[in-house]
């Protein structure tokens, strides 16, 4: 029985000699011609390849045995070919040779087997289970003569009788950033699979590898698959995580009946199959699990700052109401003007908001658990923090409004104030909005210097707008005194102060649910 190993070290003349000349460079002619990629010399004799990896690695092995691949191609007579489907499980070269046609195959050794004669199938397929359990991806070829009447197109039917040259064992090297890629997935909580057509024993050598398994019973057979009735296929579905053997339309069952229980469906852009992308949520363009990581923190982070933007712009527009429902409700004047408000709203919060949607993942973003798809923004927690924020923020600036009134200050002049009150409340409510449980003090500045600029801008706006005559008459605001922006700032700092002790509660109530570590 003759074989050749493909893989990253290649294939040399000393490989050739060395495993039996005659018998590996039939091997190797069979699968330059079962074959459909295409190697372009350029001018320095490198190669440039073009297709699937795998015929890729043939004709490498090929080149680097001594053997042209563009010679052997242009001295055969083709006949007809039988291209690589997955259901098939392989593929066929038909070449006439002296009126003869001969037939050179390539493919699962459990499909090629059965079309040789004089083979020892069960010795074959032990080595096969051998080389699979070392992460070898294993193909068996086979050439002969064959019975195709002129008018017939070449079927698998017509493939019988071949000679049995040998097994190829092909390896393809885990990325080595894919074991810590399946790692940091497992801390956030996702659940990895690998569906493949690959052998059972090459695709648990590899899910062992990744972490992904520990021995057989985790692996599910397109063929066991096949066998199952609907409940019993959603139960396997659920408890397997290395599927494999599996024909495209199985594929397809398998990822829905996944899809059924909340998980994603994640393809290869380039090295899956049409079937798997088509049945994926998500294409990966650049074939690299590393990139579905990425993918799940920065898309936590977005959906984070999504939060942190509505929270700061419903916190402080709840203060705004909570401020007028108390003055209407104690027969107190409005509190602002039409224009102090559009004044509030337009000139001072948008800077924050812009600066928080840039605000970078805060630690442990990927050891959280997935949030449930079904869970809106608007959950308890969203609610609970806007309404303590909002109620602070409008109680502080009521009480503020209804003392300076009890003083003697006019109205324009509390109004004056008590903008300035909300001004800085928003600034300060922006720093609580950088985390939903950690501490503001434990929260660089650094990672945000887009929002320091933002609140030291927003600030100087209004600053600016109490000494600038024409807008001092607008607004009818003014300077104030340094004891009235001491009052005022310290009144607006309190709302830290009540935050933080709402953010210790909520991380003692996480960690006292939180799941125990794997």
């Amino acid at each position: 029985m003759g074989g050749v190993a493909v893989g990253d070290a290649g294939f040399d003349q000393t490989n050739l000699e060395s495993a039996g000349a005659d018998a590996a460079r039939d091997l190797l002619r069979t699968s330059v011609l079962c074959n459909e990629a295409t190697l372009q010399i350029d001018q320095s004799g490198a190669a440039r390849p073009f297709g699937d990896k795998v015929d890729i690695a043939f004709l490498l092995a090929a080149r680097n045995s001594g053997i042209d691949p563009d010679g052997v191609r242009a001295a055969a007579e083709e006949q007809g070919t039988i291209p690589y489907e997955a259901e098939r499980r392989f593929a066929a070269f038909l070449e006439r040779n002296a009126g003869i046609v001969v037939a050179h195959v390539k493919g699962a050794a459990e499909t090629v087997l059965p079309m040789c004669e004089g083979v020892d199938e069960a010795g074959v397929l032990r080595e096969v289970e051998s080389l699979g359990r070392q992460g070898y991806r294993v193909l068996a070829l086979a050439a002969g003569a064959i019975d195709l009447p002129p008018d017939e197109s070449p079927e698998g039917r017509h493939l019988a009788g071949l000679r049995f040259l040998g097994l190829a064992g092909l390896i393809d090297p885990l990325r080595p950033e894919a074991r810590s890629a399946v790692e940091a997935c497992r801390r956030a909580g996702v659940r990895v699979c690998m569906v493949t057509g690959d052998h059972p024993a090459t695709a648990l050598a590899i899910a062992r590898e990744l972490g992904l398994a520990v021995d057989d019973t985790a692996v599910l057979t397109g063929d066991e698959f096949g066998t199952l009735d609907d409940r019993s296929r959603a139960a396997r579905v659920r408890a397997a995580t290395v599927f494999a053997r599996v024909e495209p339309l199985q594929k397809l069952d398998i990822v829905q009946a996944l899809q059924q229980d909340g998980d994603i469906g994640v393809a290869m852009g380039r090295g899956g199959t049409d079937a798997a992308r088509g049945a994926a949520d998500l294409i990966v363009a650049d074939d690299n699990f590393a990139s579905i990581v990425a993918g799940v923190g920065e898309g936590r982070i977005a959906y984070d700052n999504i939060r942190k933007v509505i929270y700061h712009l419903i916190a402080t527009n709840a203060a705004e109401i909570v401020l007028f429902v108390l003055a209407i409700g104690a027969g107190l004047p409005l509190p602002l003007t039409a224009v102090q408000l559009l004044w509030l709203n337009v000139a001072t919060e948008g800077f924050q908001h812009i600066a928080l949607a840039f605000e970078k993942g805060e630690p442990g973003v990927l050891r959280r658990q997935p949030r449930p798809p079904r869970q809106p923004i608007f959950d308890r927690r969203m609610i609970s923090q806007t309404l303590l924020a909002g109620s602070y923020g409008g109680g502080m600036a009521f009480a503020l409004f209804a003392v300076l009134l009890e003083l003697g200050w006019t109205t324009g002049a509390a109004s004056n104030a008590l903008l300035l009150f909300l001004v800085l409340f928003e600034n300060v409510q922006s720093f609580n909005c950088r985390s939903e449980t950690r501490s503001a003090f434990r929260t660089p500045l650094r990672n945000n210097p887009l929002l320091v600029v933002g609140v030291a801008l927003a600030l100087a706006v209004h600053v600016g707008a109490m000494y600038a005559p024409g807008l001092r008459a607008i607004l009818d605001i003014g300077p104030l005194s340094p004891a009235a922006w001491a009052a005022i700032v310290v009144l607006a700092l309190g709302t830290v102060a009540v935050m933080e002790v709402y953010k210790f509660v909520v991380r003692r109530k996480d960690r006292a649910v939180a799941p125990p570590p794997a």
